[in-house]
């Protein structure tokens, strides 16, 4: 732990940072709140611990999680923020860090965050682990976005441990065959080992969804020796899964010479085929 815990005891609870700069929950931004610090806290610890880590926070809100990655002894916390509100609510506790904490506002969904290294918040060389409570809508097209950016720069991302719905999360570990299985569940488990850490009731969450919430943490596979086939085969499998009932050979008739190279049966569907079975189509092409 760092001695951050005891330079934020005079910091409001995060009801009054709420209540004090007009930070209710927008629904349009898909803002749901988590206020309980030992749930942070669990997020944090059950990540593997970050101190010495340099973390980059997506939508930090009132800064619940925030503050629990600070206490944990963070190098450095990039909190990437698009709602206004929040970045002045963060300002007491960047205040508190003592230089641990910069507030960037930005849309994350159009940040390359290779920008970072570029405006020198984080060393060539260094690598950044990601946190975040996610909000809902946009959840899978930013881990969609940073899978991409892992197979064009796989020595940036270490892992990333983030909020999701329920159902999706469990998109993440489906075998083939089963009935979340799909598309995400293809590419993600292709470049990255994905972990289901625990499952958060609505209950805690400012104002609850209607939905279970699980913590995942992804793991970008390093050393992967194929990722330069990465968008070949994103392109391959959203044919396939477009039509995902469809046999292969009506799916994937764009690519029928490689299909037939590839060795896979044309009569067999998207679901039933594995990660490497795309793979295989890919190098065809």
């Amino acid at each position: 732990m760092s001695d951050f815990s005891s330079r934020y005891d005079h910091l409001p609870s995060l009801r009054e940072v709420i209540a004090d700069n007009d930070l209710r929950a927008d629904k349009k931004l898909g803002q749901n709140f988590l206020f309980d610090l030992n749930i942070t806290d669990k997020i944090v610890r059950d990540s593997g611990g970050v101190a010495g880590d340099i973390v980059v926070e997506i939508g930090p809100g009132p800064g619940g999680l925030t503050r629990s990655i600070l206490k944990g002894g963070a190098q450095k916390v990039i909190a990437i923020e698009y709602d206004p509100r929040a970045v002045k609510a963060l300002q007491p506790v960047v205040a508190a860090s003592d230089g641990q904490l910069v507030v960037l506002e930005r849309d994350a969904l159009k940040t390359d965050l290779r920008f970072l290294i570029e405006d020198g918040h984080v060393p060539a060389g260094e690598r950044i682990r990601i946190f975040g409570n996610l909000p809902y809508n946009i959840a899978t097209v930013l881990l969609t976005n940073w899978c991409a950016l892992h197979a064009e720069k796989p020595d940036f991302i270490r892992d990333m441990t983030l909020m999701f719905q329920k159902e999706v999360a469990d998109r993440f570990t489906a075998t083939p065959r089963e009935k979340t299985y799909g598309r995400l569940s293809v590419m993600l488990q292709w470049v990255a080992d994905c972990y289901h850490l625990f499952d958060l009731p609505p209950s805690v969450f400012v104002p609850p969804p209607k939905i279970t919430s699980s913590v995942v943490q992804i793991c970008p596979k390093a050393d992967h020796p194929d990722l330069a086939h990465y968008k070949d085969m994103e392109k391959i499998v959203a044919a396939a899964f477009g039509q995902r009932r469809k046999m292969l050979r009506s799916s994937l008739k764009p690519y029928a010479d490689a299909l037939a190279k590839s060795g896979i049966a044309e009569t067999a569907r998207a679901e039933e085929l594995t990660p490497d079975d795309f793979l295989t189509i890919t190098k065809a092409v």
